[in-house]
């Protein structure tokens, strides 16, 4: 009854949305203050793919190989990045550790995440600030590239996003995204990643790359969500994470949500 109610408002009043997923992320950064994890995205796996991590990176591995999947779709080395919707600062760490790009910037609508992220990371070539995906924080033209992971599910509108994502690329750079999608609205969507000045190069369906990366993760997932007394609460987690079994993991299984990434080129 909680997620019904929850998605028909949120889908009723966008702005409903953007205020209720900044409470909850807010709500998520304050409730788990450490960096005992990262990462809140769904993760990645791939037969026969291995990436070569740090021991420090090597408990946080699938959602980190979905970074590398969408960040390695060209190279980043010597440019300057934007993530928005940076979380809890792993995606935006991990590029600017492994991608060698001149510089990362996360954004995010969340004041507790981006005071996480800054007390948690000291990258000289990384930094966080807080910001709005309808309202990013720079000039025209600054970022050679713009990832998203997992994030624009939460914003009131996304062709507003994508025209805030052209607006700050440069001319030739790169917008390189993934997010969960309810299935029948495939193709509306994949229009919106595109307009005048972006033009949507490629997509892949990686649903059953995340089905597996979940299912993977879902007892490490279980052990952070078991510190939380409430079970309403505790049910809500393990669906926001994806945990096998979960509401959300069986929306990808069942195929009501279909999980993409694409590449964008501004002209």
């Amino acid at each position: 009854m909680f997620y019904k109610t929850f998605f028909y408002l949120i889908n009723l009043f966008p702005r409903f949305k953007k205020f209720s997923w900044k409470l909850w992320y807010n709500f998520i950064s304050n409730k788990f203050k450490d960096d005992s994890f990262k990462f809140m995205n769904y993760g990645y796996f791939k037969d026969n793919f291995h990436l070569e991590l740090d021991n420090e990176d090597e408990n946080e591995r699938y959602p980190i190989h979905l970074y590398h999947h969408v960040a390695s779709q060209v190279s980043l080395k010597g440019l300057k990045i934007l993530e928005v919707g940076s979380g809890r600062g792993g995606g935006a760490s991990f590029i600017a550790r492994y991608h060698q790009p001149l510089s990362v910037t996360g954004i995010d609508i969340s004041s507790n995440a981006i005071n996480l992220c800054n007390k948690s990371y000291d990258i000289d070539n990384l930094n966080f600030v807080l910001g709005d995906s309808e309202n990013i924080p720079f000039e025209d033209n600054y970022f050679d590239a713009v990832i998203n992971v997992e994030s624009s599910h939460c914003y009131p509108s996304l062709s507003n996003f994508i025209n805030e994502v052209t607006r700050v690329l440069k001319p030739g750079g790169s917008f390189l995204y993934c997010d969960l999608l309810v299935a029948s609205t495939l193709d509306n969507h994949l229009s919106q990643l595109s307009n005048d000045k972006l033009s949507l190069i490629n997509y892949t369906d990686i649903t059953e790359n995340i089905i597996k990366a979940s299912e993977l993760m879902t007892k490490d997932r279980k052990e952070i969500i078991s510190k939380i007394k409430s079970p309403i609460l505790k049910k809500i987690l393990s669906s926001f994470a994806s945990v096998k079994g979960s509401k959300i993991y069986e929306s990808f299984v069942n195929r009501h949500y279909k999980y993409i990434n694409s590449i964008s080129k501004k002209e």
